[in-house]
């Protein structure tokens, strides 16, 4: 496994208002570097101060013609909010494979359901350190999952997806001046580059 890890912030304690957020209810599964798991930590507290690492996944949806979705995170997002993204990312919950997360996170936030697409698959996976600001940190062992849609309906949700760009995926990577008002979320960001890597 190789860690993609970058330059820290110092990513200050939630403050009184993050622990009224909806993240603070949740569960994320600990992980140790080849993603075994190590029991379960608050979804918050995983993503603030230096960050506990845990599992995640992000999923590439394609078209027919080589074009990669993009979605824009909802400006509500505590992190990132108004980054660009792959299709969707999130975090399974404890007993869901990261294919059962894509599946019911793809239907909730874009209305895209398992017709829509063939063989949702995981092909890569890797570990990253990111801080945001002083807001909170990703420190994440990210799988990405790809699939090509037969069906391109999409149905977003404004709360979850702020805007959306269906984009040629080697284009998008091979001319990054292009496509410099684009800010990337981290993730996405280096599941691109390994993806061009050879």
């Amino acid at each position: 496994m190789s860690s993609e890890d970058a330059g820290a912030g110092t990513g200050g304690e939630g403050a009184a208002e993050d622990r009224a957020h909806e993240n603070a209810g949740e569960d994320v599964i600990a992980v140790d570097a080849d993603d075994n798991p190590e029991g379960l930590v608050n979804r918050l507290d995983a993503h603030t101060g230096d960050g506990v690492r845990h599992r995640a996944f992000t999923t590439l949806l394609f078209d027919g013609d080589g074009r990669i979705l993009l979605a824009q995170r909802s400006p509500e997002k505590r992190l990132w909010d108004t980054h660009w993204d792959g299709t969707v990312a999130s975090h399974p919950v404890e007993g869901q494979s990261q294919v059962e997360a894509a599946r019911e996170r793809l239907a909730e936030e874009l209305g895209v359901q398992p017709s829509q697409y063939g063989d949702l698959r995981v092909t890569d996976r890797f570990e990253y350190k990111r801080h945001y600001h002083e807001i909170g940190v990703e420190h994440e062992v990210c799988a990405v999952l790809k699939a090509t849609l037969s069906d391109t309906t999409l149905d977003p949700d404004p709360s979850e997806v702020g805007g959306l760009l269906w984009v040629d995926y080697e284009h998008l990577h091979a001319h990054p001046r292009w496509y410099r008002q684009l800010r990337y979320c981290p993730w996405f960001e280096i599941a691109m580059r390994r993806d061009f890597r050879d």
